[in-house]
């Protein structure tokens, strides 16, 4: 799903074009891999199966609409129930208020955190501006959610505020308060000038790449100085690392997982995914 979503970012379809084949190809074994009750995972999906599943339906939901009509017939039986699974899991009873709204690992988790949450807080935005019949309280009980975990400084932490995650979680945070309609919001502005005053202590992180791709998609929600300066840290840093074969490494999750995170942040400002549109009006001379 990820390889698939960086193609499509650059603005190529699973209709033409030389990566065609590819999409409908992974298309293909998401769809072949979707258990009975939703799920979307190979084999018993390891340790955290809602990770694979948010981030399978944000890319199901994207491509929805530029295949052909076999396989979007097929999407259409799928999505729906992709995305029923996150709206229960979401409501699955939490074992204290401060996690409810969010997602963690499993389907009937009892916690939350915020790196899960985002994902499948994208995943039901973009459903809901393809049509889907998302209900409102579910985008707003996520938010809610995540003003929980923000700082007064503007800080998102991952499972409970201030804790040592800011530095890759708080692009996230940033970018689902934008789409989810906090555009220009004390929150959001918070969030946009912690990241501003602390972006370079990025470098060398424990989850690097996973937080330029949020740093990159939520300064570019915000524009102007915010994203500027952030984009030119970020191509000078990030593109004479990248490896001979066109690779980048994740330390944690290997080359495939770290191209295509920084691909997607790469190509934030040629807007071609549906969900990480930006008001026409930002930065509007």
């Amino acid at each position: 799903a990820l390889v698939g979503m960086a193609i499509l970012s650059k603005g190529y379809t699973p209709m033409e074009g030389p990566f065609a084949e590819t999409l409908n190809r992974s298309l293909d074994f998401i769809l072949a891999n979707q258990r009975r009750d939703g799920l979307l995972v190979k084999g018993g999906g390891g340790s955290g199966p809602m990770y694979a599943h948010n981030i399978a339906t944000l890319f199901l939901s994207e491509c929805s609409g530029m295949v052909d009509p076999e396989r979007q017939a097929r999407i259409s039986r799928a999505l729906p129930k992709a995305l029923a699974l996150i709206l229960r899991a979401q409501a699955a009873p939490k074992d204290e208020p401060r996690h409810h709204g969010g997602w963690r690992y499993h389907p009937n988790s009892k916690d939350s955190d915020t790196s899960c949450s985002g994902w499948a807080l994208m995943a039901l935005r973009s459903a809901k501006l393809n049509g889907a019949p998302i209900p409102d309280k579910a985008i707003e009980d996520a938010v809610a959610y995540l003003h929980r975990h923000q700082d007064k400084q503007g800080a998102f932490g991952y499972s409970k505020v201030g804790d040592r995650h800011a530095i890759s979680l708080t692009g996230m945070g940033l970018l689902c308060l934008e789409l989810c309609g906090e555009h220009a919001s004390k929150r959001s502005t918070l969030a946009a000038d912690w990241l501003l005053r602390h972006f370079r202590d990025l470098s060398g992180a424990a989850h690097e790449i996973y937080g330029n791709y949020y740093n990159a998609q939520g300064m570019f929600q915000v524009g102007g100085r915010h994203w500027r300066e952030y984009a030119d840290w970020m191509y000078a840093n990030y593109l004479e690392k990248q490896n001979s074969d066109g690779s980048w490494e994740s330390r944690s999750a290997g080359p495939v997982y770290g191209t295509s995170m920084m691909v997607l942040a790469f190509t934030v400002p040629h807007r071609q995914l549906p969900i990480y549109q930006r008001d026409e009006t930002v930065d509007e001379e």
